[in-house]
């Protein structure tokens, strides 16, 4: 049977409106088009939408999926950005593939596991009131913000607590995320198909904070013990969940960190994996000056 495919361009990405009325042509005529809607929050998403392509860089899909994770809507990403992590198709293999897709052949799925992110302030009498929660992808960072101080922060493991942290913030990633800013830190990579979280230090007050790897039914708390308030209207010491959403933190504030019951459903690009994308995007264990010869991950590898 024919997929209903909703799609979605971010047409602020170069390329992005050249290649739409060529992918919009296709899923009419391989599949029914259940929509078409620009890179933003407030569009309405059909109900009946069994598949989503999203045409843009990997900030896009990060932001579109988060919308259809909860109604585990399979997400296939066309990369028009610079990595193409998570987007793994280009044009090429859109091409290649799309048509199969798109008339109803077996998808190759996998899924993504998810971070559910609260933030607790204590409200009148002492009681605990949330004044964020979201979902997160990547990573959840607390980070210092101006005017950049050192923070202190408890972290807090299944109601146990573990080291307090004096520096720049910390990072708390799910294996998605661990390629990203876990990884420009410092911290280790993972398996997708790892079920972990994975902790680590943003420039921290001592030579023995290394990351640690937790399993995904652990429960984290960070405790804001030392905040920097921000001057001039900025946000000061905030969470940030996957570089968009952004709460502002003060001392006391509790950050709540688990796994969300849903995840992110991706359509695979048969014609790459994820070792071959993390060494053709990443440049992943090559030495200096050694040209990638497995191809980008990205389809073809045509240009």
């Amino acid at each position: 049977m024919p997929r209903r495919a909703l799609l979605i361009a971010n047409r602020e990405k170069p390329g992005v409106d050249a290649a739409l009325g060529e992918v919009r042509a296709m899923i009419e005529r391989h599949g029914v088009l259940a929509g078409e809607h620009t890179d933003g929050p407030a569009e309405i998403v059909p109900e009946d939408a069994d598949l989503v392509i999203v045409l843009g860089g990997d900030g896009t899909l990060l932001t579109q999926a988060r919308r259809f994770a909860e109604r585990g809507v399979p997400v296939l990403g066309v990369n028009f950005g610079k990595v193409g992590f998570l987007a793994e198709f280009d044009m090429d293999a859109l091409r290649a593939n799309g048509p199969a897709i798109l008339e109803g052949s077996t998808l190759s799925l996998h899924e993504r596991m998810l971070m559910q992110a609260d933030v607790l302030r204590a409200g009148p009498r002492g009681k605990d009131r949330a004044i964020s929660s979201g979902l997160a992808i990547n990573e959840c960072v607390v980070t210092a913000g101006p005017p950049y101080r050192m923070i202190g922060l408890d972290i807090l493991i299944d109601g146990e607590q573990g080291p307090r942290l004096t520096g720049d913030g910390v990072i708390v990633a799910t294996p998605t995320g661990s390629t990203a800013y876990n990884a420009s830190a410092g911290g280790p990579i993972l398996t997708p198909r790892l079920q972990a979280f994975v902790i680590t230090p943003l420039a921290p007050h001592s030579l023995s904070f290394r990351s640690i790897v937790l399993p995904d039914v652990s429960r984290i708390e960070l405790v804001v013990s030392r905040s920097n308030e921000g001057e001039g209207g900025a946000a000061g010491t905030a969470l940030v969940v996957d570089g968009e959403a952004v709460t502002s933190l003060r001392e006391g504030d509790r950050v709540r960190l688990s796994r969300s019951p849903y995840a992110l459903t991706l359509v695979s690009n048969p014609e790459t994996g994820y070792w071959r994308t993390l060494i053709g995007k990443m440049h992943w264990a090559l030495a200096p000056g050694e040209p990638s010869t497995q191809g980008d991950g990205g389809g073809s590898g045509k240009k």
